[in-house]
């Protein structure tokens, strides 16, 4: 499984950008900065997106997206979220206000994106892919993913704060190759990460306990303008299996 990580910040400045993981070339996990992120045409290979949540940046370029691959395809993107998610994003962002509803483009019977509700906890088969969407601790509706591939699984839980049940799956896991998560803001603001339910490196040193043992970490959503404080208290906690996702367009082979 090749994991690009072609955004992994939590904000948006020259050099950072923000949530898009691409697995394969063909598996996206949100649309923070797909369309700013990668080639039009490897935009354009992308079959199936998950998409863990509403935050703008989680799903800002799947307008951008459309736009960029309108005609391309020949088929639509297929999208999953659960009814929360999708309902967000159809009233707030393809609302033929803030931008067209590509899901009516060029039309119903073939839209450049197309949505699937997919339900916490209950697997979804995707070609080679199988995907278990689990609840974390952020915004309402929003999940983590368990993806297994072959002989691979790999776990992803941006955004959240600290949480249980993706913990609880990946225990009973096997074949766990790597496990993704966040920490967003530096420990003097506690206060905001919890109030915008995110992780410090302080609750991040507590949840490793909850984690599978011997696993490869890796942390991202840093806020642009915390990245160097941040980079320094991660590696306070001491744990060497932490790997900080501080640049862009970055690939790991599992």
């Amino acid at each position: 499984m090749l994991v690009r990580i072609i955004g992994g910040h939590g904000g948006v400045s020259p050099g950072f950008k923000a949530t898009s993981y691409l697995i394969d070339g063909k598996l996206l996990i949100d649309a923070g900065s797909v369309a700013s992120g990668i080639q039009i045409e490897e935009q354009a290979n992308i079959d199936h997106i998950l998409i863990s949540h509403a935050h703008l940046d989680h799903i800002s370029d799947l307008a951008f997206l459309s736009d960029n691959c309108f005609g391309m395809k020949g088929k639509p993107f297929e999208i999953y979220a659960n009814a929360p998610i999708k309902n967000a994003i159809k009233k707030h962002l393809l609302n033929d206000i803030i931008w067209p509803d590509f899901t009516a483009l060029p039309s119903k019977e073939n839209p450049t994106l197309r949505f699937h509700d997919i339900k916490p906890e209950t697997w979804l088969e995707l070609g080679d892919y199988r995907i278990l969407p689990i609840p974390v601790n952020h915004q309402e509706g929003a999940l983590g993913f368990i993806i297994e591939r072959k002989n691979t699984t790999v776990v992803f839980t941006q955004d959240t704060g600290p949480t249980e049940k993706i913990w609880e799956y990946a225990k009973n896991l096997k074949n766990l190759k790597a496990i993704f998560s966040e920490v967003s803001f530096p420990n003097a603001l506690s206060r905001v990460a919890t109030d915008s339910q995110h992780h410090t490196p302080a609750t991040m040193r507590e949840e490793i306990l909850k984690m599978p043992k011997n696993v490869p970490i890796f942390l991202g959503h840093l806020k642009p303008n915390f990245q160097h404080q941040l980079f320094e208290e991660i590696k306070e906690i001491g744990d060497e299996r932490i790997t900080i996702l501080g640049s862009s367009d970055t690939s790991y082979v599992f």
